[in-house]
């Protein structure tokens, strides 16, 4: 029986409203990744002999390091890792407290009760809300940016509060222009930085600045930290929770799927203020019985051999040179960020002689449909796409032999800015 034949049927009136209620399935409108994923599918179609350089999927290219696939394999074999992990081993939270004081200079913090593993970050921000949200509540989203939080916000029955990311200050949150009626009712406030998809940085005394806030209006701080590690040029990794008082506020996300190439592998840990770290562990027990064991203790080898990320972050931080480099030769007003595989370029307004753009998806289809390049378009603050430098390339020279490719694609259409 078809999904359309299910839909005459009483079970149509049975949908939640938090997924659309009775018009689940109905709604007609194309999604962004779903434009996206249509319009790669149709530039194949039309040159299946030309190369799609993929510059949109945010995920690794290469495999998690040998160390860490070869501690899998023997933990796997150990009949004493089968079972259920609920809410983690002692061995992987002790090597993320001696991750963070190596890594980020973060010291103090208490294994037992400061920190709790979870399966990726995404599912502990999908959790998160449930210790706070009641209907009414706010939590303050950055856009553009990651919605999980908010998604499971409004699910909750709360409200989301966006504040746009802007060039002019840095692609940091202007907290000052959140209307105290909204920081009053606020219960949320989620930040992550190097970020998602700006690239941007944060600073100490941007932290600094984050504390005093939370602290005046009695908010809850979410870093979403997944790329903290993967910084260039001289930037030195920085937690949020190295900033006095920021244990007091809120918590941090770290992951292993970008600084390890461990994305299929799901294990990241919540650290940070001991109760909000017993809530969403509480939470968390309702949820998911815990991360495989093995994959725990993998992790933990990594976490100790913080040199594997030192590795890959050389290597995103020369396909950043070169990308910013041709992206400029070509007229854009590309910078390398000091952070995150991600490069967030503003769009052009169109070709001289061709198509206009009216937005950033404008441009972005065009990139997938005319060059078979794929960007992600963002148009919540401002026209820009954001490249990743995660695409297949395996060594300097065929990545010089990407970035040549395309530049010699996008050099032959004069683009106005």
């Amino acid at each position: 029986m078809s999904v359309e034949t299910y839909q005459e049927t009483y079970i149509q009136q049975q949908f939640a409203n938090r997924i659309g209620g009775a018009n689940y399935g109905k709604d007609t409108a194309i999604y962004k990744f779903e434009k996206i994923k249509r319009a790669k599918a149709a530039a194949k179609k039309d040159f299946p002999d030309v190369e799609l350089i993929d510059m949109g999927v945010g995920e690794p290219d290469e495999m998690a390091d040998s160390g860490i696939v070869a501690k899998l394999a023997e933990e796997a074999a150990k009949p004493e890792n089968r079972g259920y992990a609920d809410n983690g081993i002692s061995e992987f939270k002790e090597a993320a407290a001696a991750y963070l004081k190596a890594v980020f200079g973060v010291d103090g913090i208490d294994p037992a009760t400061e920190i709790v593993h979870s399966i990726g970050s995404k599912p502990a921000l999908a959790m998160l809300p449930s210790c706070f949200i009641n209907p009414g509540d706010i939590t303050i989203m950055t856009v553009p940016g990651y919605p999980i939080l908010g998604t499971h916000t409004k699910y909750l029955g709360g409200e989301v509060y966006t504040i746009p990311l802007t060039e002019e200050n840095h692609f940091l949150p202007d907290l000052a222009s959140i209307p105290e009626e909204v920081a009053r009712k606020a219960k949320l406030l989620y930040l992550n930085y190097p970020n998602n998809p700006t690239g941007a940085s944060a600073t100490a005394a941007f932290f600094a600045e984050v504390v005093e806030w939370a602290r005046k209006y009695e908010v809850v701080v979410v870093h979403d930290a997944p790329y903290a590690a993967l910084t260039y040029d001289g930037l030195k990794p920085l937690s949020f929770l190295s900033v006095p008082g920021a244990k007091d506020v809120g918590v941090e996300l770290h992951s292993l799927s970008k600084s390890y190439n461990m994305t299929g592998w799901r294990i990241g840990f919540v650290v940070g203020n001991p109760l909000i770290v017993k809530a969403f562990s509480d939470v968390k027990d309702n949820n998911d019985s815990g991360q495989f064991i093995a994959i725990q203790k993998a992790a933990a080898y990594g976490l100790a051999h913080p040199e594997i990320t030192e590795k890959i972050a050389m290597k995103y931080s020369r396909r950043h040179d070169m990308l910013v480099g041709a992206l400029n030769e070509l007229g854009f007003k590309a910078k390398k960020p000091q952070g995150s595989f991600f490069l967030y370029v503003k769009a052009p307004k169109g070709v001289q002689g061709g198509p206009s753009f009216a937005t950033a998806e404008d441009f972005s289809q065009y990139l997938i449909r005319e060059k078979l390049i794929s960007t992600v378009p963002w148009d919540d603050a401002g026209c820009y796409v954001r490249f990743s430098v995660t695409f297949a390339a395996n060594g300097p020279a065929e990545e010089e032999r990407v970035i040549g490719e395309i530049k010699r694609r996008l050099g032959d259409v004069p683009f106005e800015f």
